[in-house]
């Protein structure tokens, strides 16, 4: 129940300010680039990339297995992943 509600608050997050407002968030765990580069290969991860636009298209940086999803959409897809996995979204 937990996750779904961080879930749902990561939802609400990007719905009303994107990137900016999470990386502001207190409430939301956070990941050092160390501990996901140490758990990349976990099938209990999922990384989420919400960069929009040019950001991602423009970007020759990608991390390796992470999904794409439109920021912009988030209430189309956010019921589409497990909630017993770690999700973690980026956008930089």
């Amino acid at each position: 129940m937990e996750k779904r509600l961080l879930i749902g608050t990561l939802i609400i997050l990007f719905m009303i300010g994107g990137c900016t407002t999470l990386a502001k968030s207190t409430d939301a765990p956070r990941m050092t680039k160390e501990e996901l580069k140490a758990n990349l290969d976990s099938p209990n991860l999922i990384i989420i990339d919400v960069r929009r636009g040019t950001d991602w298209t423009g970007s020759d940086l990608k991390i390796k297995g992470a999904v794409r999803e439109d920021p912009e959409a988030a209430e189309s897809w956010a019921n589409k992943y497990p909630k017993d996995k770690t999700l973690v979204f980026y956008c930089a």
